[in-house]
């Protein structure tokens, strides 16, 4: 019962820290990314579809990416989309081929988005003390079932700490890999 419980956790605070990965990937660093427009919706035939769906994102290199529409008619629609994100790019239009260049970040900007990047942080360290939590809890529910002795009980709380500690480092390093990335020029 115990192990089900600790497996769960953990299962639980990796996808915790996966989500945190995938968060971080939207905020812009110096370098360009095709995951820095995963996020873009285009309205696509009536509907709202993910830029991946509707054209095809390169790096050009490592200030500018470039956008080609599968269909030319959807160039207008997927310019608007990446004018209306919170982006803050202009996208340059030569024919079906779209391109946006990254301007290179001000020590301002970086200093903000750092800041950004530990407050996700805290966040996804808050979801796991709260998975911790649950855990501890659904461990100590056991005992009042008197289905464990306390002494399972004591081990099945340290092993959760131990694991919730694993995590917390595993988000240490993610955050710090994130800011050096920021703030390399």
């Amino acid at each position: 019962m115990i192990n089900e419980i600790k497996s769960d956790a953990q299962a639980r605070m990796g996808k915790s820290i996966e989500a945190l990965r995938h968060n971080l990937v939207k905020i812009r660093t110096g370098r360009a990314s095709t995951g820095l427009v995963d996020t873009i919706r285009v309205n696509a035939y009536g509907s709202d579809a993910p830029l991946s769906q509707v054209a095809s994102v390169a790096v050009s290199d490592s200030r500018s990416l470039t956008i080609t529409p599968w269909d030319k008619t959807m160039v207008a629609p997927i310019e608007k989309a990446i004018l209306g994100s919170d982006l803050g790019l202009t996208p340059n239009t030569a024919g079906t081929t779209i391109r946006l260049n990254l301007p290179p970040l001000t020590e301002e900007r970086r200093r903000e988005l750092s800041k950004v990047v530990h407050g996700e942080g805290e966040e996804t360290k808050v979801a796991i003390r709260n998975i911790r939590r649950d855990a501890n809890q659904q461990i100590k529910d056991l005992l009042k079932e008197k289905s464990v002795t306390e002494d399972e009980v004591r081990r099945g709380e340290d092993d959760v700490q131990k694991i919730t500690d694993k995590a917390i480092k595993d988000v240490d390093d993610v955050v710090k890999a994130k800011e050096q990335e920021l703030m390399a020029v």
